[in-house]
């Protein structure tokens, strides 16, 4: 049987239903497939960094086939062992890599809390491209430094090479995608604000090291050093299930919009027009 450490950083549902600051992350992954639905009914799908394949179970439930892909084989063996449908399966890529997929192979690509992680977003994105097919669709997820970082600062999970604002963000998937929307994910405060307050008091603690001019491997080192302080979570069998703890509330909470209240993810939706180059 396949465990998977919990590292702070993979979604796995077990472990983000115990407490309710875990539980408003767990939910905000959890919409971002909801909102993902209405584009993937009856679709070819790649989940382009599947992590725990919790998502891409979720999304089999309405497309003709889902493909979930990761980095981590960890994660990509839990997701096999967990979730692996006749319409489901998963599989390891190198990061930084050409996927193993044929050119318009997918109508609809999933980005969900990836992008932030890879240093050439700009390949990452041309890949995504490529896979698609002409007038396909691709939805990226992705946090909202607004509230996350104070202006110029870099980011404080020690796993993000660079946060977004929706402009930024806006830009560089504009580049090979027409954009159908940018919309922003929120919630009213007494959810959001678990999140926002949780940030305001990571950004000022981990502020020594996120300096933009301290380099990158001393940013690494701080943050390392820090996650090295916190009581380790343990591991989460993939044949073991925790029921959902009741907090009052679901991922209908969570808000996708133009201006939803209290901003935590950027949305984007973007479109592969015909002829654009793979």
């Amino acid at each position: 049987m396949t465990d998977l450490e919990v590292s702070g950083e993979r979604m796995i549902e077990d472990a983000y239903v115990r407490s309710v600051d875990a539980y408003v992350i767990y939910i905000m992954h959890t919409a971002s497939y909801a909102f993902a639905k209405q584009f993937c009914a009856g679709k070819v799908v790649l989940d382009l960094g599947c992590g725990s394949g919790y998502g891409a179970a979720r999304i089999a439930e309405h497309a003709e086939k889902v493909h979930g892909v990761d980095v981590d084989g960890a994660a990509v063996a839990f997701a096999q062992q967990r979730y692996s449908r006749d319409n489901v399966s998963f599989s390891r890529i190198e990061g930084g890599r050409v996927l193993p997929f044929a050119d318009a192979s997918f109508d609809v690509v999933l980005s969900f809390q990836v992008i932030e992680h890879v240093w050439d977003d700009g390949g990452y994105l041309r890949e995504a491209q490529r896979v698609l097919k002409p007038g396909g669709v691709v939805v990226v997820v992705t946090p909202d430094r607004k509230h996350r970082l104070l202006p110029g600062q870099r980011p404080w999970n020690r796993w993000h090479v660079r946060e977004y604002s929706r402009a930024q963000l806006e830009h560089k998937v504009g580049q090979y995608f027409a954009i159908a929307a940018s919309l922003k994910m929120g919630a009213a405060w007494d959810v959001a604000g678990v999140e926002i307050r949780r940030y305001r008091k990571t950004k000022w603690l981990t502020l020594p090291f996120t300096l933009p001019i301290l380099p990158e491997m001393l940013r690494r080192r701080g943050l390392d050093f820090l996650h090295s302080l916190r009581t380790r979570p343990g591991k989460v069998g993939a044949d073991k299930r925790i029921p959902v703890a009741q907090f009052g509330f679901d991922e209908s909470a969570m808000l996708i919009g133009e201006e939803p209240p209290n901003p935590l993810n950027l949305v984007i939706v973007g479109r592969k027009v015909d002829g654009a180059e793979a």
